[in-house]
């Protein structure tokens, strides 16, 4: 499947009324979001796959895939376009075989050899960071700019940069051939998601010349 992942936002619904988390979803979909993954650590199975229906039903109408986070159950359940896998999740070839070759398939890499054998593994983007600190994430691994830069002369697919990304420390992110930034608490946690989305996405252009 065909993807753009310029501007890849990462939600966190943890704050909100269901309500006001799917108002700020569509809000940053209305932003330019290009590529969107629903990601919920703290939910029943049942009540994932519910939020993630709920979810694909906005993304689609904005014509934005679904990526489902950590659970190829919960991609396959809600019909969602992908999922994303990190190191502690199923292995990236049985996820593979599972979900198929037309659904998205995404990996996080903090180094050059993972960043390999995932793109070995059936990769189709890989998310690589900490760039910055984050309130998202209780661990964080910072990655240099090098390592990010490393990799992307490394594999053939896109690589997207995260961690605590906005637009005024995205500089560091010059003359390093990413397909895109990603971002969860600039754009969640804004005043508006969709100016937000709106700026992240403007920025990331300029930097990208």
């Amino acid at each position: 499947m065909e993807f753009n992942s310029e501007l890849y936002f990462i939600t966190d619904s943890t704050p909100y009324e269901q309500a006001e988390f799917l108002f700020r979803v569509e809000e940053a979909l209305k932003g330019g979001v290009t590529l969107m993954q629903l990601r919920e650590k703290n939910r029943t199975t049942r009540e994932y796959i519910e939020l993630a229906k709920a979810v694909h039903e906005i993304s689609r109408r904005y014509n934005v895939p679904l990526i489902i986070d950590d659970r190829v159950d919960v991609m396959l359940a809600s019909d969602a376009e992908g999922v994303h896998l990190g190191a502690e999740d199923m292995d990236l070839a049985t996820a593979r075989r599972i979900i198929g070759k037309d659904k998205i398939l995404g990996a996080t890499a903090k180094t050059v050899p993972v960043a390999k054998a995932a793109y070995e593994a059936g990769a189709d983007y890989l998310g690589v960071g900490a760039i910055f600190p984050t309130t998202t994430k209780v661990k964080t691994i910072i990655t240099s700019v090098e390592t990010l830069n490393d990799i992307v002369n490394t594999v053939p697919i896109p690589v997207n940069a995260i961690g605590g990304l906005n637009p005024s420390n995205m500089d560091v992110l010059k003359g390093v051939n990413i397909a895109g930034v990603c971002a969860v608490s600039a754009i969640m946690k804004a005043d508006s998601p969709k100016l937000a989305a709106e700026n992240m996405l403007k920025k990331f252009r300029e930097i990208k010349g």
